[in-house]
C-alpha cells in the first residue's frame, strides 16, 4: 500500500467558547517513514479467541514497529505474565510473538486471556485480549438405547446428543457400513444433529442407525451406539393433516447477531409428507443472501444485517391442511466501526482530532486510554479534551507524542483501536519511486501517485511534460493522499508527469511518465459450431492489440483446460478439433491476454450424428385396411428429429424389398397406416435429423390383411396401331401389392367411335397388351381396360381414345407455285392435299429442292446436293433462303404423316436473279518501276450474275503515314491487267479492286506495293561519306547540336521557352507533331513482312468486304473514323498507324524500313 495521508484541514470550536485554533488534520492510513521517530504501532496479533490444539506449540502473535524499535512484555489473566520465568515459554527476537511448548504439561495451565504491550520512549500501543483455549473433544458418555418399534405412518425422532466439544463437532448419520443415510423431504437432519422422519416406511427397519461427530481440531471422529427402528404393518396410521415436530408450538424467537448466519429451521410431520416454504413479514424471500437447505426445512441467512429483523411464517403443507409457526428475529450488533481513529502527525503548534465512532446493539460504551492507561488517570495535559467519541488535541509541542487507545463495548463484545499521535517538524519527501512508468489502456483510469511524507503536511501540485499546471477538474482529479487521477485516459495524455511537494520546511519534486495503450479487441469472435461426430470444428479468433504489448492467447474447453490430446490443434488466430467426439462438446472460450489487459469471447460445440433407430415397435387397432403403429424414438444426439419414415415389406409379392409408405412429424411416435388388402406386412421406422437418416428399427411381426376386389385398374392405357388394319391396346399391370387378391386378370374392351355398337372384350392374364385386327385404317377407337380376380372387378375404367394403324399417303400437293423475292430468297405455295388422303396423323409438307446450273452455264451442274426443307403442320406455304443469285432451281413437294412420305408433286423450276459478285480471286503486283507497275487479277469466284467490268482505286501514303488522293480505273469484265505510270518513285501506293454487275459493285479486294527507288543517290551516299571533308562537316554539325542541347536544357530549367520550343508552340499542326496527343505514341505507318491491311482498315482476312459499307468509300481506313472522299473521289484524312508500346521504349519511334525512310533518316 502507498503511504497516504489525510489533507482536511479544518477550524475547530475552543472549549465553550470560540477559540481561533491552529489547523488541523486528520490523516488516512498514514505511514510514517521508518527512519523518523514515531511511537509504536501494531503490525500483526492473534484473533480475540484462540481455541489451540493440544498436540501443537501455542503461538500468541504480537508484532509491531516504531523508531526506536519498541520492546515487548505480556500480561495474563490482568497480571504480569513474565516470559523469562517459564522455560516452555518463548519470545521471538526481535518480535513480541509467544511460543508456548506444552509438550508433556498440561495445557490447560496455559489458558486465559492474553495482552501484548509494545513500548518505546514515544508511547506505548497495546493488542486485544486474547483468549487461549484448549480445543476438547470428549468422549460420548456411555448409555444403552432402546429399540424403537412404531406401526407405518407414524413420526420417529432418533436423538444423537453429541458431547459439548470446542469447537462444537460436525454430526452425521451412517450405518455399520460406514454408508451415509440417505436423507431426503421425509428423512432429514436437524441442526442439532436429531434425525427426524416425517412418516416411516417399512423399509426404514434397521439396526443401525449410527450418530457420528467429527471434531475439527483434533480430526478425530466419535460415535454413538446404534440405534434399532423396527416399523410394522399390523396397523398402519393413515393419512394426516402436517403438525410441527419442531419448533414447537405456533410462535417461537430467535436472535442474532449483525453480520453473523441465521439459520431457522421448521421440521413437519404429516402423511403425505408435507411440502416446506417460507416467508418474511407476508413477503416471499428473494435475497441473494438467502438460501433454503434440508429440503427447504432450513433458512440460510447470510451476513446479518438490522433489516433482517421480522417474523419468518415457514408453513407445512400436503393434501389434507396446512399448518404455520412464526419465528420473530431480533437483530443485535457488537460495537462495530463507523470510524477507527487514525494515526496523527503534527507538526509543533498544530491542532489535531482523534475520533472513535463506533455503533451497535446496544449503543457501546467508549473508553480513553493514553499509552495502555486510561486517560482519566494519565497525567493531566492542558492541551488535551475529551468529549465522547473525540479528542481534540490543541497547540501541540515537542516531546507531546503518545499512543491513544479507544474501547467500545457492549454485552456481545467489544472493540480497541491504536492510534498515536506523533509531532515532528520534517521537510517534504516523496516516497514514490522516481521516473516510474504507468501504463494503461486507452479509455481506462490512470492513477498516477506521488505518495509523500513531510510535517506539516506537504501540498502536492502536478505538471505535465514540465510546463502544463494541472488543476483539479476534468479531466484530473488529485486526491487527497496526491495520486493523480485522469477518469479516461487518452493516446494524448501519454507523457511525463512531475509532481511536487511542498511545505514550510521545504520543496521535493518527483517525475513518473504514462503510456497509453491501445486496447486488446477480438475482432473475429468464435461462432457457434454444430459438427457431426468425426469431423473437424474450427474456432476463428483474431484479435487486434497494442503492438508494444506481448499477447498470450489461451484456449479454455468449460472454463478448464484443454484436453491433452493432439486432436487439439491451436494455430496463431483458431483453435481446430478434429475427429470430433461427443466428449468435444461444451463452450471453447479465447482468451488473449496482455500485461494490462484481456479480451475473451466463447463459442459453444454441440456434437451431432444421425439418430439411433426406433425400438418397440408395436400394431394396435387392427382392421382389414388400417393399423395403429406405435415406436419409442432413439436418441437425436443433439439435432432434433425432423421426420419419421415408415416402411414396409410385402412377403407375399416382394420379400426382401422395403418401400416407403408414409412420413410423421420429428414430434410424434404414432402412425395410423392405410392397408391394401391381400398384402402379408412387416414394418420398420427410421428417424431423420438435420445429419441425415438413423438405421432402420428392428421389423414389426408380420400383419397379413384379406383378399378384396381390386380397388384400382391399369394405368397408362393406350391404343396405336402398328399396322394399317390393327389397333394395339397397352397398360401398365398392376402390381402383386395392387392386385387384392389371386387370380389378377383384365378385362380389355374396344369399339369404334361414333358408331355406337357394341363394346367388344376379351379378358387376358399376364400380359400388358391385346392386338385387335382387321380393322380399317386409321380410325377412332373408345377403348378400357379392367381389373378382376377371384373376389371382384375393379371400378368402372374410363373410355380413351385409339388410333389404328397408319399407311402410306395417297396424294400429292398441287397447284405449286414459285416467288422469286430476290436473288438469295424465294418462296412457294401449294394447295394441301385432301385429309382422307393422308391415311394417317399429318406431319407436314416436305418441299426438295436443287440448283441444276448457273444461268450463265448450258451444261447442269453435277456436284450440286439436294436440299430439304420441313414444314410442320398443315401449310400451305414456306421460304426457301440461303439460294444461289442467277441460277436454275427445280422442286418438288411431299405430304408427310407418321409411316412415311406420299408421291411427290409435279416438279416445278424456277430463277434467281443477279447479284453483286464476289471478290477478284486474286491481285498482284508485278514489275515495279521508278515510276510505273503492273497489276494483275483473276475474276470472281462468283459472279452471281453476268460480269460488267472492274473497278480499280489506288492512291499514294508518304512516309507521314498521310493517305494521298485517290484515283479510280474502270476497266472492262475481260480485263485481267493492267499497267499504271506516272507514278512516285520510291513510294508506297495502297490498291483497292472490286467487280461488278448491273446489280452494282462486290467486295475489295487490297494490296500494297513500293515503287523502285532513285539508285542514284545511294551510290552518292557511298562516296560522301568516305571524303574527309565530309566527315569533318558531320562532326562540327554534332559539336554544334551538342552545344545548342545544353543551351535548351539550362534554359528549360529557368523555365523559359527556347526557339524550338517556341517554334513547336506556334505551329500546332498534327502533321508536324512527332507526339500523338490522345495516347503519347509518334504517328507511324507499320508494314509487317506478311503484308496485312492497314491498320483500321475494315477488309477481312478474306478479302470479302461487309455489304453495308459504300462501294467506293475507304471509311474506318485509319484513326478516328473520319476518313471520307470528297465528291471528286480524294480522301481526306490521315493515313495513319497506331503500334503498341511498351513503358521501357519511352518516345523513340520505330519506322517501317523502306528506302525513303532510309534516305529521310540520312539527310
Amino acid at each position: 500500500m502507498h503511504p497516504t495521508t489525510d489533507r482536511n484541514r479544518k477550524w475547530l470550536p475552543g472549549f465553550g467558547a470560540m477559540l481561533l485554533v491552529l489547523l488541523s488534520r486528520v490523516t488516512s492510513a498514514l505511514e510514517v517513514p521508518l527512519d523518523l521517530p514515531q511511537p509504536p504501532t501494531i503490525t500483526l496479533q492473534s484473533p480475540k479467541d484462540y481455541i489451540f490444539d493440544p498436540r501443537e506449540n501455542i503461538v500468541i502473535h504480537c508484532e509491531a514497529k516504531g523508531k526506536p524499535s519498541p520492546s515487548f512484555s505480556w500480561t495474563r489473566n490482568g497480571t504480569h505474565f513474565d516470559v523469562e520465568k517459564d522455560s516452555k515459554v518463548l519470545i521471538k527476537p526481535g518480535s513480541g510473538t509467544l511460543v508456548i511448548d506444552i509438550s508433556g504439561e498440561k495445557a490447560e495451565a496455559y489458558e486465559g486471556t492474553y495482552q501484548c504491550t509494545a513500548h518505546n520512549e514515544h508511547g506505548t500501543a497495546v493488542s486485544n485480549n486474547i483468549v487461549i483455549r484448549q480445543s476438547r473433544s470428549p468422549l460420548w458418555s456411555k448409555e444403552r438405547n432402546e429399540a424403537i418399534t412404531v406401526q407405518m405412518g407414524v413420526s420417529v425422532v432418533l436423538q444423537c446428543r453429541p458431547p459439548a466439544g470446542l469447537p462444537p463437532p460436525v454430526i452425521f448419520w451412517m450405518d455399520n457400513n460406514f454408508q451415509r443415510l440417505q436423507l431426503d423431504k421425509r428423512v432429514s437432519q436437524a441442526l442439532n444433529g436429531d434425525l427426524y422422519f416425517s412418516n416411516v416406511l417399512q423399509e426404514d427397519t434397521r439396526s443401525d442407525y449410527i450418530c457420528y461427530a467429527r471434531f475439527p481440531h483434533t480430526q478425530t471422529i466419535q460415535q454413538k451406539q446404534p440405534i434399532s427402528v423396527t416399523v410394522l404393518n399390523n396397523s398402519p396410521q393413515g393419512e394426516r393433516r402436517p403438525g410441527f415436530m419442531m419448533p414447537p408450538g405456533p410462535t417461537s424467537t430467535k436472535m442474532v447477531l449483525r453480520g453473523e448466519t441465521l439459520e431457522l429451521e421448521c421440521i413437519a410431520e404429516g402423511l403425505p409428507t408435507p411440502e416446506m416454504s417460507w416467508q418474511k413479514d407476508g413477503a416471499e424471500l428473494s435475497d441473494s443472501r438467502t438460501s433454503f437447505q434440508n429440503f427447504k426445512k432450513t433458512l440460510k441467512i447470510s451476513d446479518v444485517n438490522e433489516a433482517d429483523g421480522g417474523d419468518y411464517r415457514c408453513t407445512a403443507a400436503n393434501n389434507l391442511g396446512t399448518v404455520h409457526h412464526i419465528i420473530k428475529v431480533t437483530v443485535k450488533a457488537a460495537p462495530f466501526w463507523v470510524s477507527a481513529p487514525r494515526n496523527l502527525v503534527l507538526a509543533p503548534n498544530e491542532t489535531g482530532i482523534l475520533t472513535c465512532r463506533v455503533s451497535g446493539e446496544p449503543k457501546p460504551k467508549i473508553s480513553w486510554f493514553v499509552n495502555g492507561v486510561p486517560i482519566e488517570n494519565a497525567p493531566e495535559d492542558h492541551t488535551r479534551k475529551v468529549e465522547d467519541d473525540t479528542v481534540i488535541l490543541s497547540n501541540v509541542q515537542s516531546g507531546s507524542s503518545a499512543v491513544y487507545q479507544c474501547n467500545a463495548s457492549n454485552e456481545f463484545g467489544y472493540l480497541m483501536a491504536n492510534a498515536f499521535v506523533s509531532v515532528l517538524a520534517e521537510a517534504p519527501r516523496v516516497l514514490t519511486p522516481p521516473n516510474r512508468v504507468y501504463q494503461v489502456i486507452t479509455n481506462n483510469p490512470a492513477l498516477l501517485h506521488c505518495s509523500s511524507f513531510g510535517s506539516p503536511i506537504p501540498t502536492i501540485t502536478w505538471f505535465k511534460d514540465s510546463q502544463t499546471s494541472i488543476k483539479n477538474g476534468d479531466p484530473y482529479v488529485i486526491h487527497e493522499n496526491g495520486t493523480l487521477e485522469i477518469h479516461v485516459a487518452q493516446p494524448l495524455d501519454s507523457g511525463k508527469y512531475t509532481c511536487i511537494a511542498t511545505n514550510n520546511l521545504g520543496i521535493k519534486e518527483n517525475h513518473v511518465f504514462l503510456e497509453v495503450k491501445v486496447s486488446t479487441r477480438i475482432l473475429k469472435q468464435p461462432e457457434y459450431k454444430v459438427v457431426q461426430r468425426g469431423m473437424s470444428a474450427v474456432f476463428e479468433c483474431k484479435v487486434k492489440h497494442d503492438p508494444s504489448l506481448i499477447p498470450t492467447m489461451t484456449w479454455l474447453k468449460d472454463n478448464g483446460e484443454l484436453p491433452d490430446d493432439e486432436r487439439f490443434e491451436v494455430d496463431t488466430d483458431s483453435l481446430t478439433v478434429k475427429h470430433v467426439t461427443d466428449e468435444d462438446e461444451g463452450t471453447y472460450t479465447c482468451i488473449m491476454n496482455t500485461t494490462l489487459d484481456r479480451d475473451s469471447a466463447s463459442a459453444m460445440l454441440t456434437v451431432v450424428e444421425k439418430p439411433d433407430a426406433p425400438t418397440d415397435l408395436e400394431l394396435t387397432d387392427q382392421t382389414d385396411r388400417s393399423v395403429q403403429l406405435t415406436w419409442i424414438p432413439g436418441d437425436d444426439h443433439n439435432s432434433p428429429t425432423q421426420k419419421f419414415l415408415i416402411q414396409y415389406e410385402d412377403l407375399l409379392h416382394q420379400p426382401g424389398l422395403w418401400i416407403n409408405l408414409t412420413e410423421v412429424a420429428g414430434t410424434g411416435t404414432t402412425a395410423q397406416l392405410k392397408l391394401s388388402p391381400f398384402v402379408y406386412y412387416s414394418f420398420r421406422v427410421l428417424a431423420q435429423n438435420l445429419v441425415g437418416y438413423s438405421d432402420p428399427s428392428q421389423p414389426s411381426r408380420q400383419y397379413r390383411t384379406n383378399p378384396a376386389a381390386p380397388d384400382e385398374n391399369p394405368s397408362d392405357v393406350q391404343g396405336v396401331g402398328t399396322e394399317s388394319d390393327n389397333l394395339v391396346i397397352s397398360w401398365t399391370p398392376l402390381t402383386g401389392f395392387q392386385s387384392n387378391g389371386p387370380g389378377l386378370e383384365y378385362k380389355v374392351l374396344w369399339r369404334q367411335k361414333d358408331m355406337d355398337g357394341e363394346w367388344s372384350s376379351k379378358n387376358v392374364a399376364n400380359v400388358s397388351r391385346f392386338v385387335v385386327t382387321g380393322i380399317p385404317t386409321f380410325v377412332p377407337f373408345e377403348i378400357k381396360v379392367q381389373a378382376i380376380n377371384d373376389y371382384g372387378s375393379g371400378p368402372e375404367p374410363e373410355a380413351l381414345i385409339g388410333y389404328s394403324g397408319e399407311d402410306m399417303p395417297l396424294s400429292a400437293p398441287e397447284s405449286v407455285q414459285v416467288m422469286v423475292h430476290n436473288s438469295t430468297l424465294a418462296e412457294v405455295h401449294w394447295e394441301p392435299v385432301s385429309h382422307p388422303s393422308v391415311r394417317g396423323k399429318l406431319q407436314g409438307y416436305k418441299v426438295f429442292y436443287q440448283r441444276e446450273r448457273g444461268l450463265h452455264e448450258t451444261e447442269k451442274t453435277t456436284d450440286e446436293e439436294e436440299q430439304v426443307l420441313t414444314f410442320s403442320g398443315n401449310r400451305t406455304e414456306g421460304r426457301l433462303p440461303g439460294l444461289q443469285p442467277y441460277s436454275l432451281y427445280i422442286l418438288f413437294i411431299r405430304v408427310v404423316n407418321s409411316r412415311g412420305e406420299g408421291p411427290q408433286s409435279p416438279s416445278k423450276t424456277f430463277e434467281t436473279p443477279e447479284g453483286v459478285p464476289g471478290p477478284p480471286s486474286f491481285l498482284k503486283v508485278l514489275n515495279p518501276s521508278l515510276d510505273s507497275l503492273t497489276l494483275e487479277w483473276g475474276p470472281p469466284m462468283n459472279n452471281n450474275g453476268r460480269l460488267a467490268g472492274f473497278t480499280l482505286k489506288y492512291q499514294p501514303v508518304n512516309t507521314t503515314n498521310e493517305l494521298g488522293p485517290v484515283k479510280i480505273v474502270t476497266l472492262l469484265a475481260n480485263e485481267t491487267t493492267i499497267t499504271l505510270s506516272s507514278l512516285n518513285s520510291s513510294m508506297l501506293y495502297k490498291f483497292y479492286l472490286s467487280a461488278k454487275t448491273i446489280k452494282g459493285s462486290g467486295p475489295f479486294i487490297t494490296e500494297e506495293a513500293f515503287t523502285v527507288m532513285d539508285t542514284a543517290v545511294p551510290s552518292r551516299q557511298v562516296d560522301i561519306a568516305t571524303q574527309g571533308w565530309f566527315i569533318g562537316l558531320m562532326c562540327a554539325i554534332a559539336l554544334l547540336i551538342l552545344v545548342l542541347l545544353i543551351v535548351c536544357f539550362i534554359k528549360r530549367n529557368k523555365g523559359g521557352k527556347y526557339p524550338v520550343k517556341e517554334k513547336e508552340d506556334a505551329h500546332q499542326d498534327p502533321e508536324i507533331q512527332p507526339m500523338k496527343e490522345d495516347d503519347g505514341t509518334f504517328g507511324e505507318y507499320s508494314d509487317t513482312e506478311d503484308h496485312k491491311p492497314l491498320k483500321g482498315s475494315r477488309t477481312p482476312s478474306n478479302g470479302t468486304v461487309r455489304r453495308d459499307e459504300s462501294d467506293d468509300s475507304l471509311v474506318d481506313y485509319g484513326e478516328g473514323g473520319d476518313g471520307q472522299f470528297n465528291e471528286d473521289g480524294s480522301f481526306i484524312g490521315q493515313y495513319s498507324g497506331k503500334k503498341e508500346k511498351d513503358t521501357h521504349e519511352g518516345n523513340e519511334s520505330s519506322e517501317a524500313p523502306s528506302p525513303v525512310n532510309a534516305m529521310n533518316s540520312f539527310v
